[in-house]
This record gives structure tokens, sequence and C-alpha cells, in this order.
């Protein structure tokens, strides 16, 4: 789809003085539908207060003096954590599920096409676009090669982990008899060895994710102004827009 935006002033002053100017063109493609966007934003605030709350509750706040009663500080920050890691694992099911019966855009980040020699020419070929080797990046309408590797190990696997191991340290104070003791505990935490193994790989992981979140933020900043695509936007409208005539790589 093709978008005209005209600008009157510019056809005014052109009909003032004589020769015409071309409206501007931009082109439009429909990407990211309404639940993909839901499941960003929500995900965003889910991680977001797993993000805090998990790192109060391995480094916990100063003690509140008085009656713990009264305040009841760390058990609401543990609260807000199980909350929200309810939110994140239905979230991700949600978004599971829309991978089958989304567009084709809605099961790229599940669906890596590793197995093409291409895909691996095209992704160095991102690298050298990031690590400022290259002038030109090639356009995409979905997410190029590196995002789709990247977003597919973190948004898959880390994200499987995370849920797996968050549910077998949350299963430990459910005690034995609850599912959550029975269906992530029971397994997950001798296969890491013991409780406090859980636990300091789930600490990682949350430094993981905050690594990727800021260098997920920088890299969609960066595209916005120096690929001549809409990338901040296209998460809040679905639409991707191009501001040159480069043919589209996935497309």
């Amino acid at each position: 789809m093709n978008v005209n935006v005209s600008n009157p002033s510019a056809d005014a002053t052109a009909n003032s003085t004589g020769p015409s100017t071309a409206p501007h063109k931009e082109e439009a493609i429909y990407i990211y539908q309404a639940p993909v966007r839901i499941w960003h934003w929500v995900n965003f605030f889910a991680i977001l207060a797993l993000g805090i709350t998990g790192y109060l509750i391995g480094s916990p706040p100063p003690s509140v003096g008085g009656e713990a009663y009264f305040s009841y500080l760390f058990g609401w920050i543990r609260y807000l954590h199980f909350a929200a890691g309810y939110i994140f694992t239905v979230a991700f099911l949600f978004r599971v599920y829309w991978a089958f019966v989304g567009n084709k855009h809605a099961r790229q980040i599940f669906l890596p096409p590793v197995w093409r020699g291409s895909f691996w020419t095209e992704l160095l070929h991102e690298v050298k676009w990031y690590a400022m080797l290259t002038k030109e990046p090639m356009k995409y309408a979905g997410h190029n090669p590196l995002a789709t590797l990247t977003m597919h190990v973190m948004f898959v696997w880390c994200t499987v982990f995370m849920i797996l191991t968050g549910f077998a340290l949350y299963g430990e104070g459910t005690g034995m008899g609850s599912w959550q003791f029975e269906y992530f505990s029971s397994w997950i935490i001798p296969i890491f060895g013991q409780s406090q193994d859980v636990h300091t790989w789930h600490h990682v992981g949350l430094w993981v994710i905050v690594c990727f979140a800021i260098t997920h933020i920088y890299a969609a900043i960066r595209e916005d102004i120096m690929s001549r695509q809409s990338i901040m936007s296209s998460m809040f409208s679905g639409w991707r827009t191009f501001r040159d005539d480069k043919p589209i790589a996935d497309e």
C-alpha cells in the first residue's frame, strides 16, 4: 500500500512561484496485528514489574521498623512479583497461540529460517550495519535476521527458562501437594542441584533481560532514525512506513 502525503504549504508556494513540487510518498505495510501489539506492551509492563520486584527480592530493602503486619512491605513485593509472573505467563501462552492464527509476521520470531544460507548472509550484513561497518542496511518489512534470531532467543527460550524456574521457586513456598510444586519444583530443582542454584540462575536471567532491553530500545531508536523506516510508531499503529524506494527483502 502506498500512502501519499502532500504538503499544502509547499503546493501554495509552488503555485505562486511557478514550478510545482511533487507530493511526498511513503510506502506503508501493515505488519503488527493488534494482538501482537497488545502482547508487546503487556509484556513490557510485566517484565518491568518483574524486574523491579525480582531485584528487591534478591537484594531486600532495609527492614521497616515496627510490626511487620502494619507495613507488609516485603509481602507486597512478593505479591506483585507473583502476580506479574502469572500475567507474563498467560501473555506468552497467548502469543504462542497467535503465532498459529496470526499473519506471517506473528510467527517470525518463533521460526527463524536458520536453515537458509541467505539468512546468515543477511544476518552478517546487519551485524556490520549495527557495528557501523557498512553505510546502508537492507530493507525489511518485518524483523531483520539479526533481530529475528535475537528475539527468538529472548522471547522464546529465555521466556520459557524464566517461567519454568520462576514457578519452581514459587512451588517451594506453596509446598508439596500444590500444582506449582508437582509440575515445576519437583523436577526442575533437582536438575540444577539445589534451590539456591535455581535462585542464582533465575537472577542471572533478570540481568540478561535488562541488557537485552537496553540494547533493544537503543536499536529501535537507531533504526527509526538511520534506516529510513518507522520502528517505534509501528508498535502503536501496526503500520511500517518507508521513506525510500529500495526493494523490501522479505516481501
